[in-house]
């Protein structure tokens, strides 16, 4: 069995019939089978239907007993529950799927989408703020929201109250897509209702998330990694020095997006991450002009760089893997990329030892590509 986890498979290829996204959202919806391992499965086995038939092997190779793959009438259920609620399933590796999306970390297999298809084939930007936005705060979003679309970006955010709605109203006519925390069915906060309807008419609603799923505090950072990974930069308007804004902000520079923020007045605690963001290197945004200097640049064509071929490293025993690898971590939160490369070693060696140690449990996985040891 460790030998197969090893092996060499051709690239998965994304599904095209009914039978293929039942097969991948079954595997996604497994349990302990985020985003990174339902990739790192698909790479080392080809195929949705071949990971689910190995799936089983590896949790006992894993010392996970009893361990049961979402049932195909599982999958079923929800597929016909997003049919009836005209939700449609985007699928990763599909022409649809977006790229900026696609080139992030963990990039979800499966989302539920309800409204357009239109405003995701535009670039995008991220607006997101606080829940509890002043005035001013709110005609700033509105602002940016407005200039953005005529200059012809989606705005991305998140269907809170606040600046994100803001937004979502500012932009409803030029593109918006909400990302849900919970189904892409299910609204929150109930306030933004009529707004989420509009959405779904008029913009897009998506989410990673089984449908009709009620939204817990633990759904919204994996949402917020959506937001900023379908924008080409993220805008802050107003948020606290501690707050789900700034997460949002860290996926985003995790994932090599431009941060902006508008400043604000010092003693005005909703300003605080603001202007933590901008002394730490985001740029100040005034007006949508300072935002759309920024964009005009990141699309400017560069340059490919050459490629750089690295030498393979030998393979270590696995248990004495396992080892080098739970003593590099601790409770908190680390970057697997800053892993592998303090073993010296290749992805393709540490990744499989990855996922079995994520099966037994003795690792746990975080937004942004970071993992610590349970």
């Amino acid at each position: 069995m460790a030998k197969d986890l090893f092996s060499s498979h051709p690239p998965f290829t994304p599904p095209t019939k009914e039978e293929d996204r039942l097969l991948w959202l079954r595997l996604i919806r497994s349990a302990r089978v985020g985003p990174k391992t339902f990739h790192r499965l698909m790479s080392e086995h080809g195929t949705a239907e071949a990971a689910l038939d190995e799936l089983p092997a590896i949790a006992s190779a894993a010392g996970v007993s009893d361990y049961e793959v979402c049932s195909a009438e599982r999958a079923q259920a929800e597929i016909e529950l997003a049919r009836a609620k005209g939700a449609r399933m985007l699928c990763f590796g599909t022409e649809a799927y977006p790229k900026t999306l696609a080139s992030i970390a963990d990039p979800p297999p499966v989302l539920w989408c309800m409204g357009q298809r239109a405003p995701i084939l535009r670039p995008m930007v991220a607006l997101v703020g606080a829940r509890n936005a002043s005035s001013l705060g709110t005609r700033m979003a509105r602002s940016l929201a407005e200039g953005l679309g005529q200059a012809g970006y989606t705005i991305v955010s998140g269907l809170a109250r606040g600046v994100d709605a803001a937004a979502h109203h500012a932009s409803l006519r030029t593109g918006t897509i909400a990302v849900m925390g919970g189904g892409v069915d299910v609204i929150y906060p109930a306030e933004n209702a009529v707004l989420a309807a509009a959405i779904a008419d008029q913009g897009l609603r998506l989410s990673e998330q089984p449908m009709s799923l009620q939204p817990l505090a633990r759904h919204f950072p994996p949402r917020n990694r959506i937001i900023s990974g379908l924008a080409l930069a993220v805008v802050v308007v107003e948020a606290a020095e501690k707050s789900g804004t700034l997460i949002t902000a860290r996926d985003a520079l995790d994932q090599g997006r431009e941060i902006l923020a508008v400043p604000g007045h010092p003693v005005d605690g909703r300003a605080g991450g603001c202007n933590r963001l901008i002394r730490e290197g985001a740029t100040l945004v005034r007006s949508v002009e300072d935002v759309l200097e920024v964009l005009e640049r990141l699309q400017e064509p560069e340059q490919a760089a050459p490629a750089v071929v690295s030498p393979q490293p030998t393979r270590p025993a696995s248990a004495d893997l396992d080892k080098a690898i739970l003593d590099l971590l601790g409770p908190s939160p680390v970057a697997e990329d800053q892993v592998i490369r303090d073993l010296a070693l290749s992805a393709a060696i540490i990744s499989p030892a990855l996922v079995m140690l994520e099966m037994q449990g003795n690792i746990r996985r975080h937004p942004g590509g970071l993992i610590s040891r349970s």
